[in-house]
């Protein structure tokens, strides 16, 4: 886990949950739009990405990545000020399942794509043959397609020549990875009464390759907070904060929480 404190007056802190296969190395640009703003930044790699320690592209269960945001959370309560909770994709599911499962209480939480949903998930007869594996050879793991035209998670050409080259990107999941996390996007909806009352804004891909922009939608016209809103960014790919127009999604961002801090 990582801090970064403003030198600003500080307004509040951003805790930052990444996605899945990548590691908070990938949002230096966005920890510095925070900062500049003035919010002290939290954020760590989940547990088998990034620098974690564990089994790379492995967790035993989806609670490690719940376990993971709340430690983070808790550090940012330490400053004293309001709390933003941000969740890209995976990391967006695991906010969504932390705030489901646990007792934290941030002033506002920011989804960007939550994994609720995957746009070409594996057939039913693979799920099927694969349930073996996950019970006795949980670990065995696969190769994640990372490039290709029709998986693409951004239109940003210099993002994608940086990735290219990142050694910290996983770039094999477990079986048991997998199944966890099929498992976490339906618990997301069945306990979606769990989720606390707090002011939640969902930023969506509207040409998303890897999130199903639908399942997001059902899911956020179900949500029981009284303050909620949805913005879909018409032909943006998955990784709306590293698209070409992501100053613009930062601006329209910023302007929206100035209600809630």
């Amino acid at each position: 886990m990582w801090v970064w404190e403003t030198k600003l007056q500080p307004k509040g802190v951003v805790v930052m949950v990444h996605g899945a296969g990548e590691h908070h190395g990938r949002y230096h640009w966005l920890r510095k739009k925070w900062l500049d703003e003035g919010f002290h930044v939290v954020m760590g790699d989940l547990p088998g990405q990034g620098r974690s320690p564990k089994n790379r592209g492995h967790v035993d269960s989806f609670d490690e990545y719940i376990d993971a945001v709340k430690s983070w959370y808790e550090c940012a309560e330490q400053f004293g000020l309001p709390i933003l909770l941000l969740g890209h994709s995976l990391g967006g599911l695991s906010v969504i399942r932390t705030l489901e499962e646990t007792a934290i209480h941030p002033d506002l939480v920011i989804l960007s794509s939550p994994c609720l949903g995957l746009v070409v998930p594996p057939p039913e007869w693979v799920k099927r043959v694969l349930h073996p594996v996950n019970r006795f050879l949980p670990t065995i793991k696969v190769p994640i397609k990372r490039s290709g035209e029709n998986i693409l998670a951004t239109r940003n050409e210099d993002v994608l020549k940086q990735d290219a080259n990142d050694p910290l990107i996983v770039k094999r999941i477990s079986v048991r990875w997998y199944f966890e996390l099929d498992q976490a996007m339906k618990e997301a909806t069945n306990r979606i009464h769990r989720f606390p009352n707090v002011p939640t804004i969902i930023l969506q891909a509207g040409a998303d390759r890897i999130v199903d922009k639908h399942a997001v939608y059902r899911w956020f016209r179900q949500l029981p907070v009284a303050n909620k809103h949805y913005k879909e960014w018409k032909d943006f790919y998955h990784e709306v904060f590293n698209e070409p127009e992501r100053e613009t999604v930062f601006l329209f961002l910023t302007r929206r929480i100035k209600a809630f801090i």
